[in-house]
């Protein structure tokens, strides 16, 4: 009480100043409650005053005077006052210090000459007036109030009671029961009744008690009623007991309250004659029984949901049935009613809104509105006050609807005339009604159809000052939605009308609300209510029921069955179904099919559920093997392609899903794209398609569809329609593709790291594929406005989207394709003129006018540099074109064509087929041949305008800036191998690519480069491919090896498709090709034996991967070679080599790795069925032995070879170009550094690969030329010889060159050779130079100098590593190095076999170690720089020096050759024969073991090494290499095998050992 403090001032200087302070105050205080302010402020200041007093702080005397001078301010001072005085005397009487109670009563005592005692005596207790002497026993005052208030109260004024006559009572009843028609008012029945109570004595309150008896019997006379009762009675307390003691009278078990007391309690509270609290308290059961109750339904509830769910065993079953029928006795004494109940329906039914909403609020949410009767109350009121706005907004066209009769009473709530009326009450209306809507269908859909008509006024009422309000009523609508619409449709019985026309409400929500709403919804209605949670429990009960019994042949039962369900819980059906289908995926076919009788919004009740499934935290995406995708998310991914497929189900938020998973760098979720993109379009993408569908799959877009996929997928249109709008509605289309784009590289360098490599490889192929798959869609959908619409240009895809340039090109290639056909229309229309020519110049123009600007475009994404090799519009051009610009799949659409009419014949002969049905599929098969056919003819006109094209741009495509061999490198590097790895039809593309340009005869591309860079060096493309990659790159070898296989079966085609082309030259010249002179290309055979060295590169390659042990390279491999096998192997040792070591593959991994054992053993199957296809190697490479010789034709190369290089130098006729050679390759390993080495390097041009040649070679056949015995044999092997005179003018032009290039072949050639036999090189090199120019006949060095450039492309490509490594491995040159160059060449002219040969291999043994060791310390530029500078200086000082010698060195070594030479063939037949005897196996053995034994470079290194060897050198050789290649058991086989040799070559004696080169050389 005390709000207002006296200062401590006042009280200390209460008689100076204090006291006037106080009383100033009073009087403004005074003054403000004259203004109608409270007293309290008056009270607070007496009380602290009087609180001084007690606490002794003030005199009482003083306080005294000023309390009676206050007296005068107001009238009821002394009231006021005595408040005061009541409060201190409660508080003074429970304090302990006395002295304090002694001062109050003091105070009170010296007031009392201004406060009058009755006012006291009201308020004090009886203790204190006793001590003021006011009373004189406290005792006594108390029984005597106890009487009087028992007088008052509680005995009944009896006055008249024996006067009182039932004739009155009678009379009064007549009255109030009289015809109230006519001008009987209340107020003349008001005045009867005053007369019969005066006339007959009657009690007025019982005279109330009839009157409202009369009026529940005649409750329809409310108006009459009402106003008698107003009149009548004074106090509403009075009113209320009366009523209040008739709800008690039905308070009692088993009785009911009659409605009509109800009715006339609701209308005595509607007209406020009495007040809500008041009448409450009288109605039973308490709130607090009522609260109770609720808890107790939502347990039992629960309880019946559990038992459900649970599985209950028979014994349980029949106490269960016990328990309940205990529970049903008990519910037969029926209680008695719930009054508040009756009353809130009473209040409803005549439109008390705001008391019925004061009792609602008292109850426990939705308890009052799950009473039926109180739920069609409060829906009838809301029916009435939405009436006026259903009928101008929300009834449909045509609809009448029911007459509503508005209420009579003007309190009832208004009805609501525009839609913010609808805030007014009808929301809170509708929101406590709840689930229980569902009990009025009708006022259901009325509220939903306002919505409806509310969201298109929002949807098209764009004014600001209105947005506030539309936004306001929006989030109205979404909340009734969610607490009202979803949960009554839940309790609703399968009423499918209703979910269509809540659907008509729903899908003008954008789905971000839609599925809130079904989020909240499935998640937390169903707890909120004891019938939900019973309906929930009683949905999953049956769903299971269904699902137990749902089979392919019931699916229509089934089905009709999940509709029932799903019309009112689709949430909760769905929710199970999809956990079924997570753990039986066979379910999926069943469900989809079943899924037909559904509405619209459980479709799309789906959708959110499918995504909510995917999106499970709970859930890992990964096996527990973390090698694979779950199966429940493959699971679900298939169902999501197969239903969005199949119904009309909206698609945005899946793939808004999908996006969302891409930006947080996550692509599992992919695989839900590929599936929904697979069965929505009809594209597939597979790796396994067959040679018939990749061929259709270039043709047009009839033959794809028809050819070019697994399955027929027909009747894609509308979904794939469905689908694209999807993506354009919501500008996803190019996020994705973009996102994807750079998700490939996010899978490997983001999401990689902690996953296992094969997953790594698996979701990135998931990423690339789905890609493809939906780029493939957008480009075949899309129209061209559109597509060019979201693509953006190249330079900004790459750089500012940082998309890969594959990805790039591949979303912009179809752009190209729509801008270049448009244009080309454009200028057709303009021009009108038919001529082929002038319309292949039109489309050339057309070409230039749409690829200029990306030409320009294209520069941005290299380095300068790069286009010092290929020119701009070169590298567009590879990018831009497909296969379908390139050939016409011919035989495809002969095939297909073929197809339709089997299928023409086949439903003519059918005589089952009705008339009606045959004519429509003959008519429709007919319109597809012809479609065929024109597509055809079409796809044949633009091939050749797209061929005329590259006619005329070829000549600009390479600079010759550059080497040939750089050109290739940066065709390889940024064409070929980023496309043939992107698709199926990319790989097939790049090969024919690659053969188109050579066939347009290209300048400056040599295509013989090309194939040998794509053959040798498979092992590092092959181990960074994934595994859909490695099919890719596996057809793409595989189309290239075809074309050389083509080339290599018969002379005819290779001289017709490669003879003067530029491709096949063996002389790179900086500038392009002079087109004349034929001594400069590569003969048929000669390439026949660099088909040999691929086919031997490629066995080298597989035998290293499959040995690696690793799961990625072997498994990479075998695909690869499962591709390739039509193609190769072709030679039958290279054949077995490979078997043994695929057969080992297949018994190491049967039990550790199941997937790589499979492939193993059918790549060994297969292997096996094409064994009969293979040939002998001399079959594969090799002309006609010559006449005089009788020996088969060379074995160097064949399976007497152990792992001997493939390039097999029987194109020569000396073994001793073979031998040094090999050195050359072994960089360093013998002593002698042969003059092949300085004069291949002499030959090699501007472009740093080796030229094709060997210059020993070229020795060696001028001598021959020279000797006579020789010659006819030399025409028979080289039938293309040319004139004495061309190979002067050939001299001269080599020397020219050699002066040219000498600095450039200095660098090649340093890395080549050990420092300390550079002095013998540059002795050698002269004499080579001379030996050159006397050759007669130029043809026979070409294959050679091919070999030679591939073999050091490669090396060079490989950055020298084998360069460094040989000369660190090799110390026998050095040690040596002191010997005269004389005595040390003559020395190798006659033995022919170096003297460090044996350490050579023995070297080798370490290779794979050093090898593998050196592979990346050697990879160094600046120890080549170094070593350059060095080779140059020594070769400016030792350059002048040595000729004069070489050339006196060179007759003696001619002359000793020509002694040897008889004696050497006899020698080698010899020895050829004894290898025949003894059978190839053994060799063939050992050269599958060779190859693999290390790494590509060191087993290079170990062929060079080997070719030189003897004969007996070899059965010496196998055994360190065994050893070599992993320590492996020699079979006896091999064991038996080397013993004969060693026999052998003992027979043989030092004459065979001495000269079995030169007898090679004439084998």
């Amino acid at each position: 009480m005390a709000t207002l403090i006296l200062p401590g001032e006042w009280i200390k200087n209460w008689e100076k100043s204090g006291k006037h302070e106080f009383v100033q105050l009073c009087k403004d205080l005074t003054e403000k409650t004259d203004h109608g302010s409270d007293v309290r402020d008056i009270q607070a200041a007496l009380y602290e005053l009087c609180w001084q007093v007690v606490h002794g702080n003030l005199k009482l005397d003083l306080v005294a005077s000023v309390l009676g001078d206050m007296m005068e301010l107001r009238d009821d001072m002394p009231s006021i006052l005595a408040d005061v005085f009541s409060i201190l005397d409660l508080e003074t009487g429970a304090l302990e210090e006395k002295n304090k109670r002694e001062h109050y009563t003091q105070l009170v005592g010296a007031c009392l000459f201004f406060v009058p005692e009755a006012i006291l005596k009201e308020r004090l207790d009886p203790e204190t007036l006793e001590s003021l002497g006011l009373i004189k026993q406290a005792h006594q005052f108390n029984q005597k109030i106890v009487k009087i208030k028992t007088k008052l109260f509680y005995k009944q004024q009896k006055f008249n009671l024996l006067r009182e006559e039932n004739e009155g009572y009678a009379k009064l009843i007549t009255e109030l029961g009289q015809e109230l028609s006519g001008n009987i008012t209340s107020h003349l029945v008001l005045e009867s009744i005053k007369s019969l109570i005066g006339c007959f004595n009657l009690d007025p309150n019982r005279v109330l008690d009839i009157i409202l008896e009369v009026y529940e019997s005649r409750s329809d006379q409310d108006e009459f009623f009402l106003s008698l009762i107003k009149s009548y009675m004074c106090e509403p307390l009075t009113l209320c007991h009366i009523l209040g003691f008739k709800f008690k009278f039905y308070q009692e078990p088993n009785e009911e309250t009659p409605k009509s007391l109800y009715h006339i309690a609701a209308a005595l509270l509607h007209h406020n004659l009495i007040e809500l609290e008041d009448l409450y308290v009288h109605l039973m059961p308490v709130d607090a029984t009522i609260i109770e109750e609720h808890k107790r339904d939502i347990s039992e509830a629960k309880q019946i949901a559990r038992k459900l769910v649970m599985v209950v065993l028979p014994s349980e079953k029949s106490e269960d049935k016990d328990k309940e029928k205990e529970k049903e006795e008990e519910k037969n004494e029926k209680p008695p009613d719930n009054q508040k109940l009756g009353l809130l329906e009473a209040l409803l039914r005549i439109g008390d809104w705001h008391n019925a909403q004061s009792i609602m609020d008292q109850m426990p949410s939705f308890y009052a509105t799950s009473h039926k009767a109180i739920a069609l109350a409060l829906c009838q009121l809301v029916h009435l006050t939405v009436e006026p706005l259903y009928r101008r907004a929300g009834l449909p066209k045509g609809a009448r609807g029911c007459v509503m009769h508005p209420l009579r009473s003007k309190r009832a709530p208004r009805p609501a005339e525009n839609f913010e009326d609808l805030r007014r009450d009808t929301f809170s209306m509708i929101c406590y009604l709840g689930p229980h809507l569902s009990h009025d269908p009708i006022l259901f859909a009325k509220i939903v159809r306002l919505g409806k008509s509310f969201m298109k006024e929002y949807q098209s009422d764009g004014r600001p000052d209105v947005k506030d309000k539309m936004e306001t009523l929006l989030s109205c609508f979404l909340s009734i939605a969610d607490q009202v619409l979803l949960p009554s449709l839940s309790l609703m019985e399968c009423n499918a009308c209703m979910s269509e026309e809540l659907w008509g409400l729903f899908k003008l929500f954008p789905y971000q609300h839609r599925y809130r709403l079904y989020g909240q919804w499935k998640n937390e209605t169903y707890t909120s209510h004891p019938l939900l949670v019973k309906v929930k429990a009683q949905t999953v009960e049956r769903a299971k029921y269904i699902m137990k019994r749902l089979t392919k042949e019931n699916v229509k039962q089934s089905g009709r069955q999940i509709g029932k369900l799903s019309h009112s819980n689709p949430t909760i059906l769905f929710d199970y179904m999809l956990s079924q289908i997570q753990w039986y995926d066979n379910l999926i076919v069943p469900v989809v099919d079943s899924l037909k009788y559904l509405t619209s919004l459980n479709y799309d009740v789906l959708a959110y559920c499918i995504i909510e499934a995917l999106a499970n935290p709970e859930k890992e995406k990964m096996k527990h093997d973390d090698t694979t995708i779950s199966s429940w998310l493959q699971s679900l991914a298939s169902l999501c392609g197969a239903v969005f497929r199949k119904y009309p189900i909206e698609l945005a938020g899946l793939l808004q899903y999908v996006t969302n998973q891409l930006k947080a760098g996550k692509s599992f979720d992919l695989l839900i794209l590929k599936e929904v993109v697979q069965k929505m379009a009809g594209i597939e993408i597979t790796d396994e398609m067959t040679s018939e569908q990749l061929e259709a799959m270039t043709g047009g877009e009839q033959l794809k569809a028809e050819g070019g996929y697994f399955g027929q997928i027909r009747n894609t249109k509308k979904s794939s329609q469905r689908l694209k709008d999807a993506l354009l509605d919501h500008e996803l289309a190019l996020p994705l593709c973009l996102l994807m784009a750079q998700q490939r590289n996010g899978v490997v360098f983001l999401e990689g790291g902690e996953k296992h490599l094969k997953l790594v490889g698996h979701l990135y192929d998931q990423c690339h594929d789905t890609l493809l798959q939906f780029g493939g869609f957008l480009a075949s959908n899309l129209s061209t406005e559109d597509y060019i619409k979201r693509v953006p240009s190249i330079d900004i895809l790459c750089n500012q989207f940082h998309t890969p340039h594959d990805a790039a090109f591949f979303l912009s290639r179809p752009m190209y394709a729509h801008q270049i056909l448009s244009k080309y229309d454009e200028l057709k229309k303009t021009e009108k003129g038919n001529r082929q020519q002038q319309k292949v110049h039109k489309y050339v123009a057309a070409c230039e006018q749409v690829m200029t600007p990306v030409h320009e475009a294209v520069v941005s994404l290299h380095p300068a540099r790069v286009w010092d090799d290929l020119r701009p519009q070169f590298y567009a051009t590879f990018w831009s074109l497909t296969m379908y610009d390139l050939a016409v799949p011919h035989s495809a659409y002969e095939r297909e064509v073929n197809k339709l009419k089997v299928q023409i014949k086949a439903i003519e002969e059918n005589p089952e087929i009705p008339l009606n049905k045959k004519k429509k599929e003959k008519e429709r098969c007919t319109a597809l041949q012809e479609k065929l056919q024109e597509e055809e003819k079409k796809q044949l006109e633009h091939v050749q305008r797209v061929l005329h094209r590259l006619k005329l741009e070829k000549d600009n495509w390479l600079l010759a800036k550059s080497t040939k061999n750089e050109t290739i490198t940066k065709f390889l590097q940024l064409c070929l191998f980023p496309r043939c790895i992107f698709s199926s039809i990319d790989a097939v593309y790049c090969a024919r690519f690659v053969e188109l340009v050579h066939q347009q005869k290209t300048p400056n591309f040599c295509t013989l480069l090309c194939y040998d860079r794509v053959f040798s060096a498979i092992i590092y493309t092959v181990a960074s491919c994934t595994e859909n990659e490695s099919h890719r790159y596996g057809r793409f070898l595989s189309c290239m090896l075809e074309t050389v296989t083509r080339w290599h079966s018969d002379r005819a085609i290779y001289e017709k498709e490669c003879v003067n082309y530029p491709g096949f030259l063996t002389i790179f010249r900086a500038t392009g090709f002079d087109g004349g002179n034929k001594a400069d290309q590569l003969d048929y055979e000669n390439f026949r034996h660099v088909v040999h060295k691929w086919h031997y590169m490629l066995t080298k390659a597989s035998v290293h991967c499959l040995e690696t042990g690793d799961y990625t390279h072997i498994r990479n491999i075998l695909i690869v070679l499962t591709k390739i096998l039509p193609c190769y192997p072709k030679v039958l040792n290279l054949g077995q080599a490979l078997e043994c070591r695929v057969h080992k593959i297949c018994l190491e991994e049967k039990d550790k790795r199941p997937d790589l054992y499979a492939l193993a053993m059918g790549y060994s199957g297969r292997l096996k069925g094409q064994k009969v296809h293979m040939v002998p190697e001399n079959e594969f490479h090799h002309k006609e032995q010559p006449a005089r010789s009788s020996t088969p034709a060379n074995q160097q190369n064949g399976p007497g070879s152990t792992g001997k290089p493939a390039t097999s130098t029987c194109k020569t006729e000396e073994g001793t170009e073979d031998g040094d050679r090999g050195k050359d390759k072994s960089q360093g390993t013998t002593k002698p550094v042969n003059k092949a080495n300085s004069a291949a390097a002499k030959v090699t041009t501007s472009n740093g690969n080796g030229a094709l040649n060997s210059t020993k070679a070229i020795k060696e056949r001028d001598d021959k030329e020279k000797s006579g015995k020789e010659k006819k044999e030399k025409k028979e092997k080289t039938p293309g010889s040319t004139p004495e005179t061309k190979v002067e003018n050939r001299r001269e032009k080599q020397r020219d060159e050699r002066a040219g290039k000498e600095e450039r072949v200095a660098r090649e050639g340093k890395d080549k050779t050990p420092k300390a036999d550079r002095e013998k090189v540059k002795a050698e090199e002269k004499s080579s130079k001379d030996d050159k120019a006397k050759a007669g006949n130029g043809e026979p060095m070409e294959p050679s100098r091919e070999r030679d450039a591939i073999k050091e492309s490669k090396s060079k490509e490989k950055g020298d590593r084998g360069a460094v490594a040989g000369s660190l491995k090799s110390p026998v040159p050095r040690s040596e190095s002191a010997e005269s160059e004389r005595d040390h060449k003559r020395r190798k002219l006659d033995s022919h076999s170096s003297p460090s040969h044996s350490s050579s291999v023995k070297d080798n043994s370490n290779e794979p170690k050093e090898s593998t060791s050196k592979h990346h310390a050697n990879y160094n530029s600046v120890s080549r720089s170094k070593s350059r500078e060095r080779e140059m200086e020594k070769k400016d000082s030792d350059g002048t020096q040595g000729r004069s010698k070489e050339k006196k060195e060179d007759k003696d070594r001619k002359d000793r050759k020509r002694d040897h030479a008889v004696n050497d063939r006899e020698t080698s037949q010899e020895s050829k024969r004894k290898k025949d005897e003894n059978g190839t196996n053994s060799t063939k053995n050992s050269k599958s073991v060779s190859p693999s034994c290390d790494s590509p470079l060191s087993a290079e290194k170990e062929k060079s090494k080997r070719s030189k060897s003897s004969s007996k050198e070899k059965a010496e050789s196998v055994k360190p290499e065994r050893t070599s290649s992993g320590g492996k058991k020699e079979s006896r086989h091999d064991k038996e095998k080397s013993e004969k040799k060693e026999k052998r070559d003992s027979s043989g004696g030092k004459e065979e050992k001495k000269h079995h080169k030169s007898s090679d050389k004439h084998r």
